[in-house]
């Protein structure tokens, strides 16, 4: 008897946006770059993260160029990409955002296998305008993480 062999249909999958972790429909929420730069607990947690916090201590206690340039690049990383970020319910307390809206903006892209892209995403940063944006930046290079670090 010959046994047919039929290949499993490919499963769509995902990932968070910043944790790399792989999602499930049912924990996935979907926010736009400037809602993800706008939040202070987020820059607060980025620039304590193992990775980094030893160029938050120098800026902050010795005001390294160094650590100073390096801040400046992370938050480069995050702020020049207009996407929809995708993001675990483990982290989207960092966000203050309509959850139950990032939920349902989640859900119709899972839905489309990663297809459909809200169209809010797309131009999220000119909506913010230079003087925000300039802010933002402000205190994610010069603020984020110093509560955290002993001066």
């Amino acid at each position: 008897m010959f046994k047919f062999l039929t290949k499993k249909k490919n499963q769509f999958k995902a990932h968070c946006s910043l944790s790399k972790q792989p999602l499930e429909k049912e924990s996935t929420y979907l926010v736009t770059t400037a809602q993800i730069i706008s939040s202070t607990k987020f820059w607060d947690n980025v620039m304590t993260e193992p990775d980094t916090m030893s160029y938050t201590e120098a800026y902050f206690k010795t005001g390294d160029s160094t650590a100073a340039n390096i801040r400046g690049m992370i938050f480069k990383k995050y702020s020049e990409i207009e996407k929809a970020w995708l993001i675990s319910d483990s982290q989207i307390h960092l966000f203050d955002v309509n959850e139950q809206e990032a939920k349902e903006l989640a859900d119709q892209w899972w839905d489309s296998q990663g297809q459909q892209v809200p169209d809010i995403s797309k131009a999220s940063l000119k909506s913010l305008g230079d003087e925000k944006f300039e802010e933002i930046k402000s205190y994610a290079l010069t603020m984020a993480g110093k509560a955290h670090v002993l001066v």
